[in-house]
């Protein structure tokens, strides 16, 4: 199956997925430009940051991670295409997907997860996403996977989506809530869509109780979790539940996953330490390898210009993940498991 093979593009293919020269060169500056604002004027811009990014960042993360940008909580013994997939799975089975279930998939990607579950379930999976470039690239994976009967997108903005009152059977989303800039507002919108008795389950990123505002390094790390990953503002855990309950959702459940990997496995591991020569390409040495490899593409004019400035946010971003997760105040993977009640 895709989700276990993990297949990316190869690192020479960059020029064939990546903007083009100049359009990188200008949304690199609009990108930067973002983080020289305050914290809530960053919020104002939270589409054109989050498809800034995106835009620069995609082809980079298919050939870094493969098609299921995110993380999961992983068992020793477990290599990282198999615990994606689990969690990908358990979603599915918390959500009781079948056949015939209008399932929305909040914030995609190119689609990596809505395939799995797809797959898995058998369920018509919605992906919602505002990037054309992902938008455009899922769309040529899911026919190469035979898919697109069964997954398909729709370019809107998750906090206003122009779909009907009560018309989706359930919602998974991994790793997008913390994009928006009011989860509350988000939360509302969710519940709108939702079917009387429906449910929602996925994973937020999030601060933990163990970051100090007043501490420099624990600041440090926040800003470059959100400047290397295209984030506006990263909240609390307690900021996720306080939205959904305050937008009417019933929280059945809420943890921190990063807690249920084994010691041995943190889910920050592919980033930190070599496990394989393939996940070589993720960690700190390899990062500075595929850096120099980057720069030296880039010269030779088979990667487009500005891949090289474009790689180092990824780089800051990378490095900053460790750290929190080193540090324990910052999760990936808040989990929650909601229901919207009935009438």
């Amino acid at each position: 199956m895709e989700v276990f093979k993990m297949t990316a593009p190869k690192l020479t293919n960059i020029r064939k997925l990546a903007p083009k020269d100049q359009e990188i060169k200008t949304t690199l500056e609009s990108y930067i430009s973002h983080f020289e604002a305050t914290t809530e004027g960053r919020k104002s811009k939270y589409k054109q940051i989050a498809n800034d990014y995106y835009d620069l960042a995609t082809h980079f993360y298919e050939f870094g991670w493969g098609p299921s940008f995110h993380f999961a909580p992983r068992y020793k013994g477990e290599n990282l295409a198999a615990s994606l997939a689990r969690y990908e799975y358990s979603l599915a089975h918390r959500l009781r997907l079948h056949p015939g279930m209008k399932v929305l998939d909040i914030g995609c990607g190119i689609g990596g997860p809505m395939r799995a579950i797809a797959r898995f379930s058998g369920s018509h999976i919605l992906g919602i996403n505002n990037n054309a470039y992902q938008i455009q690239r899922g769309q040529k994976l899911n026919g190469d996977a035979g898919l697109s009967e069964l997954c398909d997108f729709l370019k809107t903005d998750f906090m206003q989506m122009p779909l009907p009152d009560q018309s989706v059977d359930a919602i998974y989303t991994i790793d997008a809530i913390c994009y928006a800039p009011d989860k509350k507002k988000l939360s509302t919108e969710l519940l709108r869509v939702m079917k009387d008795g429906s449910y929602i389950a996925g994973n937020d990123w999030c601060l933990t109780d163990r970051y100090d505002p007043n501490n420099p390094e624990h600041r440090s790390i926040k800003e470059g979790i959100e400047i290397g990953c295209g984030l506006g503002d990263i909240g609390f855990t307690t900021d996720t539940i306080a939205a959904f309950r305050g937008a009417g959702l019933e929280v059945i459940e809420s943890h921190d996953l990063a807690l249920d990997s084994d010691p041995e496995t943190p889910w920050y591991l592919p980033l930190a330490e070599i496990g394989s020569w393939k996940g070589l390409k993720n960690t700190v040495i390899g990062r500075s390898f595929i850096h120099r490899m980057v720069r030296t593409l880039e010269t030779v004019r088979v990667a487009p210009k500005g891949s090289t400035d474009v790689h180092k946010i990824l780089r800051t971003g990378a490095d900053a993940l460790v750290l929190g997760g080193k540090s324990g105040i910052f999760t990936p993977l808040f989990f929650f498991y909601a229901r919207k009640p009935t009438s």
